[in-house]
């Protein structure tokens, strides 16, 4: 039924209308410098996406090399489902088997690198107050949601990951079986000594987690349930997603291990190669 406000068509536009330049949980803020509250620090004019993810909603954009990512649990209980791609050849994108072999390390933290398929380094996790990520499950699926929830479908009270992420990638050109094992922040796993997995749900109201791009990347995320999650009713709460150009964090990097620097070298090699007579950086 329609309301008084949107009742012709008229008034349905003064009502739109009257919501420009209004913040909401449910879109982006254009331009993200008009976000209110950046990150302690950075100056708002270098933010390049500011927006709030609904539970159970997903978004995706193009971030530039060098660009920091801040992913934040507003509420408590979000799950930030992550893939990334390389902007300037999609074949390359994030391996979550590679992101827990090569660096020897199952458990996501401060200096762990993102690796793509290809050995090079998309992103690094530069700070984090959450510590509980996983790398092992993937996201959820149709089929799962529905016999765990009653329904899964996008628009649906509560959505597969897989299912956001097909429209996501579809917005980049990208196609169902593009779709690899996603990473997945803010609710822990662990691997029990027989083999099992345990979660260990989230940290806290507000935790964060903030990347460092090494490449330019097709950032899809789903803020969806984890597959392991306990609760009988769908979960997920909002997550907050900023973003700034923080190029100089390339030069001071978190990790000295020798597996994670060859990558970076790896992945510098490449960048050098295909900028070749342009701009390096």
């Amino acid at each position: 039924m329609s309301t008084t406000s949107t009742a012709n068509t008229t008034a349905a536009r003064a009502h739109a209308r009257s919501q420009a330049g209004a913040i909401t949980d449910s879109m982006p803020v254009l331009p993200a410098s008009a976000w209110p509250t950046p990150p302690a620090g950075v100056d708002g004019g270098r933010l390049t996406w500011a927006e709030t993810v609904p539970g159970g909603r997903y978004t995706s954009k193009v971030q530039a090399r060098g660009t920091r990512i801040r992913l934040r649990d507003i509420e408590g209980r979000a799950c930030a489902n992550l893939l990334l791609y390389r902007a300037d050849a999609t074949h390359e994108r994030l391996n979550a088997a590679d992101t827990v072999k090569v660096p020897w390390q199952a458990y996501l933290g401060v200096g762990h690198p993102l690796l793509s398929d290809q050995g090079r380094v998309l992103a690094t996790v530069v700070a984090d107050t959450s510590g509980r990520h996983d790398a092992f499950c993937g996201t959820t699926y149709l089929a799962g949601n529905v016999a765990k929830y009653g329904e899964g479908a996008v628009h649906s009270g509560a959505p597969a990951g897989r299912e956001l992420f097909t429209l996501a990638a579809a917005k980049h050109g990208l196609a169902p079986r593009d779709l690899p094992p996603a990473l997945s922040f803010f609710h822990g796993v662990r691997v029990e000594p027989d083999g099992a997995l345990t979660p260990t749900g989230n940290a806290d109201v507000g935790a964060e987690v903030e990347l460092l791009l090494h490449l330019p990347v097709i950032v899809l995320i789903a803020n969806t349930a984890h597959p392991l999650d306990t609760a009988v009713d769908f979960p997920t709460t909002s997550l907050e997603v900023l973003a700034w150009q923080a190029p100089e964090g390339l030069d001071d990097l978190p990790n000295d291990d020798p597996e994670y620097l060859r990558a970076v070298l790896n992945t510098e090699d490449s960048w050098a190669a295909s900028r070749f007579g342009k701009d390096a950086r």
